[in-house]
């Protein structure tokens, strides 16, 4: 996305802090006047760090099911084995029981995914060593094909909640940084724009919630604006409208709606004509319209781009059938409070009691 790779991760950083508010903790001030030049070794300091902490809390456990065959019993009798075991002359009970253990999913999964890390040649000595050292307390946990990780089974709780930030993380490395090779072995790859797209729109969301509470920021949905005679039948097909971000002040009189895009190029091309992309136009022109209801013209929207290093960069701002429409790029390859100038700006720009 830029050339200058160094601010662009630590701006990953900063990213990342607002959208896991547990890196704001004094334990990972040490990361933030650190320097990195790969993605990867950046992981492999928020994980070594997050992990020591879970490891100074106690690693999180869980009750699992264990089958054991044994000379008295524990738990209930595994009737089936149990007989067999008869039959063979062997004079033990075969036994079914649960046990509260450290070898659990969650703790498979950062397993995992440090030991991914400690073999990426973008991770520096210091961070895999760092890596090494926690794992030392990892010995009964036990790793997992990393591309079959059901990561629909993990559940965040209030007694696990301090796992929400590593498991994230972990996401991001094995999800988005993992590819095969022809051989059936594992290589990082570049972090994808998929990856980065989910988490610069939660930045941008978190970033107006922790700065701007004279605003409600919420991902609300957009109701379709049906007549009364409308098929009942027939709305249960509409597709949801999901926003990115809704900003609304308190009165509820003012509401800006952003859709975030994160794109390796930002403008549509046909032949040696660019266009914004006409998708986006349509989606944020019909939320918007349905958002305002009454007419009103005060629901206007934004196509917030991230930017690229194209030579055309994404920059309007429309009338169209009464509300305001615009598309307005975020560089986040500037040092983070020219980053967070441009976001209080478009707060500014559309709130006219923010601007007095």
């Amino acid at each position: 996305m830029t050339e200058d790779k160094g601010i662009l991760i630590k701006n990953i950083y900063y990213m990342l802090t607002y959208a896991f508010q547990v890196l704001r903790q004094t334990n990972y001030e040490e990361i933030e006047a650190e320097q990195f030049d790969e993605i990867q070794d950046l992981f492999a300091a928020i994980l070594s760090k997050g992990i020591g902490q879970q490891l100074k809390q106690g690693l999180h456990r869980e009750y699992i099911a264990v089958s054991e065959t044994r000379t008295s019993l524990r738990g209930k009798i595994d009737m089936p084995e149990t007989v067999k075991n008869r039959i063979q002359h062997k004079r033990v009970i075969s036994c079914e029981y649960d046990e509260l253990s450290e070898n659990n999913l969650m703790n498979q999964i950062l397993k995992t995914t440090a030991d991914l890390l400690l073999r990426a040649n973008g991770v520096t000595a210091e961070h895999k060593n760092a890596l090494k050292k926690v794992l030392l307390f990892f010995d009964g946990i036990d790793t997992l094909e990393p591309l079959s990780i059901q990561w629909n089974r993990i559940q965040i709780k209030r007694n696990n909640k301090n796992y929400e930030m590593l498991i994230n993380i972990c996401y991001f490395v094995i999800d988005g940084m993992l590819q095969t090779t022809d051989t059936g072995s594992y290589r990082m790859a570049q972090f994808s724009d998929e990856h980065m797209a989910r988490l610069y729109e939660r930045f941008v969301l978190e970033y107006y919630r922790h700065h701007h509470k004279e605003l409600s920021a919420n991902a609300a949905q957009v109701k379709w604006n049906l007549s009364n005679d409308s098929e009942e039948t027939a709305i249960k097909y509409l597709p949801t409208m999901q926003t990115d971000i809704m900003l609304q002040n308190k009165a509820h009189t003012q509401t800006l709606i952003i859709d975030t895009k994160y794109y390796t190029r930002t403008m549509q091309r046909q032949f040696d004509t660019y266009s914004y992309h006409s998708g986006n136009m349509y989606q944020i022109f019909t939320y918007v319209k349905n958002q305002d209801a009454n007419e009103s013209g005060n629901v206007s929207g934004m196509l917030l781009y991230a930017k690229t290093g194209e030579s055309i960069t994404p920059n309007g701002e429309f009338m169209m059938s009464g509300n305001k429409i615009s598309v307005k790029t975020l560089d986040l390859n500037l040092h983070f409070s020219q980053i967070a100038a441009q976001l209080d700006k478009i707060v500014a720009d559309h709130f006219a009691e923010v601007a007095e």
